[in-house]
């Protein structure tokens, strides 16, 4: 298993991926605004097992958002 994490702390702002969807790691797979300026996630090659957040969260840096398999 793989863990996307969060580039810095933030909110989070959109989430473009769902559970048991296939994604690479060019796939944006989240936005996080911080400071008013948002910041692309990108994904890792697998299928998404699991979305530990949702929109609005707050996050922090390296915090653990979606697993994927």
């Amino acid at each position: 298993m793989t863990e996307i994490t969060s580039p810095l702390a933030g909110k989070i702002f959109e989430i473009n991926i769902k559970v048991g969807e296939i994604v690479s790691e060019d796939d944006e797979v989240m936005i996080i605004e911080a400071m008013k300026m948002e910041t692309a996630v990108y994904g890792e090659n697998g299928t998404v097992k699991e979305i530990l957040v949702n929109v609005g969260d707050q996050v922090e840096e390296g915090q653990v958002l979606a697993i994927v398999e």
